[in-house]
């Protein structure tokens, strides 16, 4: 996988742009991988609905949990789908609105100095072989573009918002994704 240093895109994902997203503050490096997993309808895999809440085109008609959820403006870099898909929503060097409220070793505001990867899933759905391998591809790839991003930055939505989220949850594999991204 290579990602383009001109454009802060991932070359090998479909590009589908985000409006939410916007500058990083100043000089701030990039130095943390977040891991999320998002599912629409919750639980349910596949359809145009991750990409349609990314890009605020929701319709709060097609699930009674959208209209909780159609006016939100959030965003991630990447999305790997279930069958290894992967999407791209927000360059790399821009701010991605994927952690909000949260807390990395004393640091506020995680969007500033971090990239947010969802995976398709649930906390207690196991993800499959195929996201794994993406993964691990695109987390040695943003390590060599990023290499401020060390094993001890790669944490779980859960870590940074611990009283807000689960995510990735219980079903992801640590010690599978971790395994030679020593």
């Amino acid at each position: 996988m290579h990602i383009d240093p001109a454009t802060g895109l991932l070359r090998e994902a479909r590009f589908v742009p985000s409006p939410n997203y916007d500058e990083r503050p100043g000089e701030t490096p990039v130095d943390l991988l977040v891991i999320h997993n998002i599912s629409l309808p919750p639980g349910e895999f596949g359809g145009p609905y991750i990409e349609q809440l990314f890009t605020n085109c929701i319709h709060p008609e097609d699930h009674p949990f959208f209209r909780d959820i159609h006016t939100l403006q959030v965003s991630s870099h990447l999305l790997i789908r279930r069958d290894g898909e992967v999407i791209q929503f927000v360059p790399f060097h821009k701010r991605a609105w994927h952690a909000g409220e949260s807390t990395f070793q004393g640091r506020v505001r995680c969007n500033d100095f971090a990239i947010g990867i969802e995976l398709e899933g649930t906390d207690t759905v196991p993800f499959t072989d195929i996201q794994y391998q993406k993964l691990h591809e695109i987390t040695c790839s943003l390590r060599k573009a990023y290499p401020a991003i060390v094993k001890e930055h790669i944490v779980g939505h859960s870590d940074i918002a611990p009283q807000r989220k689960t995510d990735p949850g219980p079903a992801f594999d640590w010690q599978r994704y971790f395994a030679g991204l020593e």
